[in-house]
């Protein structure tokens, strides 16, 4: 039996903080129309693909923010999107900023089925960036004040016929994000970003940061034996240029579509899950090869120990 999963990854262009909801959702329900006229099973939008990457301004008072936060999902408000993936039959993933009912702010994921109906959450666990106010950046990058790092840990679900994973952002920097994932059969990664092309603490990083995505991506996809889709929400905005370069990365490490702009974009490809098969079977057959005893540095400690 065929285990092809059509994927479509919809990157989106600068979310200026003028556009409101549902200037957002009539550009993703299009992409999503353009990926069921390609008759893609699902299609995959960015982190935090709701509202502009807000984390850029520091508010003393947080509160003032709640407006860039989803309460309930779905809402009023996003409900036309799940209604419009349940009539094109399409199964859809989606980031967004969540601020839960017992006051916790999170970098969520969501995983929704073809039936509309809600499979996952994923949580970042990777927060990035700073907790506190610093004045002298261009920009802030405060998702450490406006998110709290997840402590549900990887999953991965049984869903579109296969093992599916999810991972936000900074994620996707970490090899023990793929890694945990692959110990639990993951087929398929699903990873939406907001990257700057400036890095304030190391400029010199600045002109890698195309290079530096690709490389951690294709190297996660090859070493656990997995498709890796990661979606950009690119291009300039509010004054701060974001990289593009969304790409669907194959099991063998190698990229079968990107992107070549960075607005609005979709990509495309027939993604055959027993591909994985060719490298979790042979090079990267973990119970053959691994030696977990070697390994325990990873989990006893934090930062690094000089024997």
């Amino acid at each position: 039996m065929s285990r092809v999963i059509v994927v479509g990854a919809a990157q989106l262009g600068p979310i200026q903080r003028a556009h409101t909801r549902q200037d957002v959702l009539k550009r993703l329900m299009a992409l999503m129309a353009e990926a069921a006229s390609r008759s893609c099973d699902v299609v995959v939008f960015p982190e935090l693909a709701l509202t502009t990457f807000f984390p850029r301004w520091f508010e003393p008072d947080i509160t003032t923010t709640n407006h860039f936060y989803e309460t309930q999902m779905p809402s009023s408000v996003t409900q036309p999107l799940f209604d419009e993936a349940r009539r094109l039959n399409i199964a859809f993933c989606l980031g967004y900023a969540e601020l839960t009912h017992d006051g916790h702010r999170y970098n969520t994921q969501v995983l929704v089925g073809k039936d509309a109906k809600i499979i996952a959450h994923y949580r970042k666990i990777h927060v990035p960036g700073h907790e506190h106010h610093e004045p002298d950046r261009p920009f802030q990058h405060a998702e450490r004040y406006y998110f709290e790092p997840s402590q549900d840990g990887f999953g991965v679900w049984n869903a579109l016929g296969g093992r599916i994973g999810m991972m936000i952002c900074n994620d996707r920097r970490w090899p023990e994000t793929y890694r945990v994932m692959g110990l639990k059969g993951v087929e398929m990664i699903l990873c939406g970003y907001n990257t700057p092309l400036h890095y304030a603490p190391d400029p010199t990083q600045d002109r890698l940061q195309s290079f530096h995505n690709s490389l951690v991506m294709q190297s996660g996809a090859y070493q656990n034996g997995t498709w890796v889709v990661g979606v950009a929400k690119g291009g300039c905005e509010e004054g701060v240029d974001s990289l593009g370069d969304s790409a669907i990365i194959a099991p063998s490490g190698e990229i079968m579509a990107q992107a070549t702009t960075t607005d609005d974009e979709l990509l495309t490809y027939a993604c055959d899950l027993d591909w994985c098969n060719n490298y979790k079977n042979t090079l990267f057959d973990f119970n053959r090869y691994r030696r977990p005893d070697m390994y325990s540095s990873i989990t006893a400690q934090r930062g690094v120990v000089l024997d």
